[in-house]
This record gives structure tokens, C-alpha cells and sequence, in this order.
């Protein structure tokens, strides 16, 4: 934007501004909707999280409940079974980033070392596959796999191992089928981004590493991991970011009152709290709180990041 720019008057800009869109019309008219969708459900909302700072009454309102400041963000830290579900949600997520994070990038890279394309496509159809199956379905199968008589057992069973337990209902492996099944959910479909990008790597860098007598892993070594730097630290970025938001479908199928003091993670908390129980202004304090720690983590992840790469930031 030029000087000139700057220099003209509110009219004039708005003018102008006219006469683009005029031209633009056709393309424009596609935007409006999502515009739309987005100033309703994006940005309409937030007016919602002064119930954070408020006593909410239903017949009075958002506008007609009175202020209380910061109480219900200091109800917060004396309750017990927030604290409960963070450290749930923390340690859930900490098994997703260590196994998720690194899981979509060896399959990517077995995948992108197939050569027969029928087998490559037949692998990749199946691994995208779970991702497009909703909970509810993937969670009966669960509950149906970890029961006393299901599937699980059946393996141990062949391998010697005598197990009769429902492994549904002990809270303490809750934790690791949460986060292998959400792995085992989403894996295969986080390998997209890396395949495409596996796919722009020049040849001629492998060509010229046959020459020199590289094996296939200090291909993959020197050549892929390096190419998918960028990704790798964008994909890294968000997962941190994202600690302390955990899967409310998955967690509302899979909990029971049994696994529930390891199940409840903050999401599921916040619909408790907010929905069951009817106290909007505690769960939305405690949805801001999460949504301001997650920006926190996402600039500190990025801060590192850069740091990393040259003072080069990916977002």
C-alpha cells in the first residue's frame, strides 16, 4: 500500500473498494459465506466469555448478570477434580505427542519406500481408513475388543497368558487406550501432508546417493527426514499447543464409572460442569483458562522452533 493510500479519504478508499469488488464480483460472492459463517459462530461467541467474569443467571441474562471479577477463576484453583482432569488431559495428551507425533512420519516413509504402486494405494486406503469411522463406531468396537471375553484376551489367551479382566473398566490403562486408539485412529491420515511433501523431493538428490553407494536408510536419514524439516516443526508447533485439548467424543464413549477418575479429561469436565450441571459461568472460566494457556504454549513452541531454525519461523 502506497502513500497515495494513506492520503486518501474515508469516501474515496471506500470507492475504491467498491469498484474492486465490482470487478471481482464472481469470486467475492464465494467468500461472503464462509465470511458469514464465520462472524456468526467465530466471533459473534466471544461476546459469551464475559459469563467467565460474571453470575450467570438465565433469566437475567449475559448482559443482565452481575459482575463477581475473578471468582470463579479462583473456584478453580480450589477445586479438586479440575485439577483432576488436567492432569488426565496432560498425561493423555504427553502419550499422544510421543507416540502420535512420531507414528504418521514412519508410515509415511514406508509408505513413500513402496514401490508397487496397487500395494502402495491398498496400504494407504487402509490406513486413512479409521479416521473416517466416527467414535461412536470405533468405541464400540473397543469396548467390545478390551471385554473379558473379546478379541484382547483371545491374544493374550494364544500366547499363554491367562486374562480374563475387562480391560475397559480399569482405570489405570485407561490412559494408554486412549491415547494408542486415538493414534490408531488418526495416524494413517496424518501421513497426507508428509507424502505430498515426500513427493516434491528431486530425484536427482536419490540418483546421486545410489552413486555414492547410500543404503536405503542413510537415504532416508540424509535426504527425506531432512526435506520435511518445515512440516515436521509446523506439526510439532500445533500438537504442543494443543496439551491440554483432548478428544471429548472419544472420551464420552469410552468413559465409565469405573475408568472416570482417569477418563475425565477437561473437555468432558467442561460439559459436565457447564451442561449436566447447569453452571455455564465455571465452565466457560475454565474453557478461557485452557484457550490462553494453549496460545501460550503455541507461541512458546513456536518461539523454540525458530530459535532451532535460524531465527525462521514457521507460522
Amino acid at each position: 500500500m502506497t502513500d497515495t493510500t494513506y492520503k486518501l479519504s474515508l469516501g474515496q478508499r471506500m470507492v475504491r473498494w467498491l469498484k474492486a469488488f465490482k470487478s471481482q464480483w464472481q469470486l467475492q460472492s464465494m467468500v461472503i459465506p464462509g465470511v458469514v459463517y464465520m462472524l456468526i459462530f467465530n466471533f459473534v461467541p466471544i461476546y459469551g466469555l464475559t459469563l467467565a467474569f460474571k453470575n450467570y443467571s438465565v433469566i437475567s441474562g449475559i448482559g443482565g448478570s452481575t459482575w463477581n471479577g475473578l471468582d470463579n477463576f479462583k473456584t478453580i484453583l480450589q477445586d479438586k477434580y479440575f485439577w483432576e482432569s488436567v492432569v488426565n488431559t496432560f498425561g493423555i495428551s504427553a502419550i499422544k505427542l510421543s507416540v502420535g507425533f512420531v507414528m504418521p512420519i514412519i508410515i509415511a516413509i514406508l509408505i513413500f519406500e513402496l514401490k508397487w504402486t496397487p500395494f502402495k494405494k491398498l496400504v494407504q486406503t487402509i490406513t486413512y481408513l479409521p479416521h473416517f469411522l466416527s467414535w461412536i463406531i470405533l468405541g464400540g468396537m473397543l469396548i467390545t475388543w478390551m471385554s473379558s471375553s473379546g478379541m484382547v484376551n483371545d491374544i493374550f489367551s494364544a500366547f499363554g497368558i491367562q486374562n480374563n479382566t475387562n480391560h475397559m473398566l480399569d482405570a489405570n490403562k485407561y490412559w494408554l487406550i486412549a491415547a494408542l486408539s486415538d493414534v490408531w485412529k488418526e495416524a494413517g491420515w496424518g501421513t497426507i501432508l508428509y507424502l505430498a511433501t515426500m513427493s516434491k523431493i528431486d530425484p536427482t538428490y536419490y540418483e546421486a546417493a545410489d552413486i555414492d553407494g547410500a543404503s536405503r536408510l542413510r537415504k532416508i536419514w540424509s535426504i527425506t527426514l531432512p526435506s520435511l524439516g518445515n512440516i515436521l516443526a509446523l506439526n510439532l508447533i500445533l500438537s504442543v499447543s494443543g496439551l491440554f485439548n483432548s478428544n471429548l467424543d472419544q472420551t464420552l464413549v469410552l468413559m465409565n464409572s469405573q475408568n472416570q477418575p482417569k477418563a475425565e479429561v477437561i473437555n468432558s469436565y467442561v460439559y459436565r460442569v457447564g451442561l449436566s450441571q447447569g453452571d455455564f459461568a465455571y465452565a466457560t472460566a475454565v474453557g478461557l483458562g485452557v484457550s490462553v494457556i494453549s496460545v501460550i504454549l503455541l507461541v512458546g513452541a513456536n518461539h523454540l522452533t525458530k530459535k532451532m531454525n535460524n531465527n525462521q519461523s514457521v507460522l
